[in-house]
């Protein structure tokens, strides 16, 4: 996967498009060419090696995914700066099991289908004696993918059917009933633990960039045992029918499954290949702006373009002949929750925070990941304008623009004092380190060792750039407890450090905090520019949200319970 991970023209039409000799098709049609595919005379395995890069494809893309917004535009910190979209569904009620943004089932077991097919055919491919362990790797590389999409399912719907390595044909038996909870997440944490020894192992070299390296097991074994570990799915189900208590969680309350993340994130940990990209604000934009670096687990691998620039900087900049989009809108209350320099919340009045100059001397990640008034972009002078009709907000009906006075700056390449936009690296990260931290600190909390999980905290916040500090504690407060570091993790640290990630908008729901969360006006910020060149600010609603006790977990999609009667659908819905 030396760039990025595309099927060609000529495998596409093979395995889709030729058609059968017979007239009536009693088989999938992809079986059809597997003798071509998986060729015994293929020394160099060309076309064995496409049907595997294409089914890296079945993992999500991220950035502006769902009919171009973030996911993230669903969890209260920012909203769509367009009317209507998509992804305002899951705060407006819209949501059902024919309408969901974020379905991805069918794609996921698409992609099943893809890697059992793989699985059953690849060791009919002849294995080079200079390469004596290539099947193995990629075999690994598969049922990883595999527990991958599985978990993608687990988090939205709970438990699913497991087919294990069935290749299943037009004449088997369809009718799969879901699997419980536990099932799965035993399944899938199996699968990690069989293929970790076989994956790739660290470092990964530039060739083969974006396969799937040893790390990503034990991460995402680490990541689900967070989830299981979780209120929501720790005994917490909101479901009255038992039968589907135990497909959407366990049924019963075990605190020692936090063991499970501690244990996971240690064994991370302790391969010592993996670290935080250090140098204050730099570092942190460098993280997603470099194809590979010490803090990326896995990710995305795309190529270098600047698309991400054009869709989601301010609107008031036009480069290449065309106007930025602006897309995402992040919210007052989202920017409300970055600390000062000092670590401390804005509330605090030892903080510093200075509301007539409410951007300055903030966590530096502020600047990395905001577009506020002010900011330093593509070297105009005077940086963004999101004042009440400035360029980027200039209030003029048949303009796009920012609803809440900001837009993102996050993943985008450091164009301050750059003339025009270049082609730049956007790997959407999957997982990287500080997340592993995250975990851990979280469930070092869980199990009552709070100041251990301090100490992984200020490894982040060291990194951001936080000053020390009284006793160096970077803003957090001595002695404090097992709830005020949860809700510190829960509301700052977690938030600030993973947003954008797809992590908050399924976090506010493990945690059981979405009624509260979900459940309220958000609100942006109105700037007014005075005649001596000053501004005013003042904090403005934009829009109410709702949250459903239902969307805890997503429906199951309306076609696949028609055509499957033992498709128990989830609660509400």
């Amino acid at each position: 996967m030396k760039k990025t991970i595309y099927i060609s023209f000529l495998f596409f039409f093979m395995i889709t498009v030729m058609p059968s000799c017979k007239k009536v098709e009693n088989q999938p049609r992809d079986l059809n060419t597997l003798d071509l595919v998986f060729d015994s005379q293929d020394l160099n395995a060309t076309l064995a090696q496409q049907f595997l890069n294409n089914i890296y494809n079945y993992l999500p893309t991220g950035f502006n995914r769902i009919s171009g917004d973030f996911l993230d535009a669903a969890s209260g910190d920012a909203i769509s700066s367009l009317a209507n979209t998509p992804i305002s569904y899951y705060n407006n009620g819209l949501v059902s099991s024919t309408t969901n943004p974020d379905g991805y089932f069918s794609n996921s077991y698409n992609g099943i289908h893809q890697i059992n097919i793989f699985l059953a055919n690849i060791d009919k491919v002849p294995v080079p004696t200079a390469n004596p362990t290539r099947t193995i790797t990629w075999k690994a590389e598969a049922r990883f993918i595999r527990a991958f999409l599985y978990f993608e399912l687990l988090k939205r719907y709970g438990g699913v059917p497991l087919i294990g390595d069935k290749i299943n044909g037009l004449n088997d038996n369809l009718q799969l009933s879901r699997n419980t909870f536990a099932e799965c997440v035993t399944y899938i944490t199996t699968e990690c633990d069989a293929v970790k020894g076989q994956l790739n192992l660290e470092p990964i070299s530039a060739t083969n960039l974006g396969r799937i390296p040893r790390g990503a097991a034990i991460a995402l074994k680490n990541r689900l045992y967070l989830y299981a570990a979780s209120p929501l799915f720790n005994g917490g189900g909101f479901e009255s029918d038992a039968t589907l208590k135990v497909l959407t969680g366990y049924p019963n309350n075990d605190p020692t499954r936090w063991q499970n993340v501690i244990a996971s994130a240690e064994e991370l940990i302790n391969l010592g290949v993996y670290s935080l990209v250090q140098s204050g604000n730099a570092g942190y934009v460098n993280i997603f702006s470099q194809k590979q670096n010490s803090e990326v687990i896995l990710a995305k691998q795309q190529i270098n373009d600047f698309t991400l620039e054009t869709v989601n900087a301010p609107v008031g900049y036009t480069v290449n002949n065309t106007q930025s989009a602006g897309r995402t809108s992040p919210t007052q209350d989202f920017v409300e929750a970055f600390p000062t320099i000092s670590g401390l919340p804005i509330t605090d009045p030892l903080s510093g925070y200075n509301a007539a100059a409410p951007y300055s001397n903030r966590d530096p990640r502020f600047n990395a990941i905001i577009f506020y008034n002010g900011s330093a972009w593509l070297n105009r002078s005077g940086g963004v304008q999101t004042f009440d009709g400035g360029l980027d907000r200039p209030n003029i009906t048949s303009v796009n623009q920012t609803k809440t006075g900001y837009y993102l700056r996050k993943f985008l390449a450091d164009n301050s004092t750059s003339s025009s936009y270049s082609a730049q690296s956007h790997n959407f990260v999957y997982f990287r380190y500080a997340e592993i931290l995250l975990n851990y600190a979280e469930a070092l909390n869980e199990v009552g060792r709070t100041e251990d999980a301090v100490q992984q905290l200020i490894l982040i916040r060291k990194r951001a750039g936080i000053q020390a500090g009284s006793g160096s504690r970077y803003g957090i407060a001595t002695g404090v407890n097992q709830a005020g570091l949860r809700t510190l993790m829960q509301q700052v640290d977690r938030r600030i450090e993973l947003s954008f990630e797809e992590h908050r908008f399924w976090d506010l729901r493990r945690w059981k905090i979405a009624p509260t969360e979900l459940n309220k006006t958000l609100r942006g910020i109105q700037i007014t520019k005075n005649a001596n060149g000053t501004y005013t600010y003042q904090t403005v609603p934009v829009t109410t949200i709702t949250f459903q006790e239902k969307l805890y977990h997503m429906p199951i999609p309306y076609n696949e319970t028609v055509t499957d009667a033992n498709l128990k659908q989830n609660s509400g819905w």
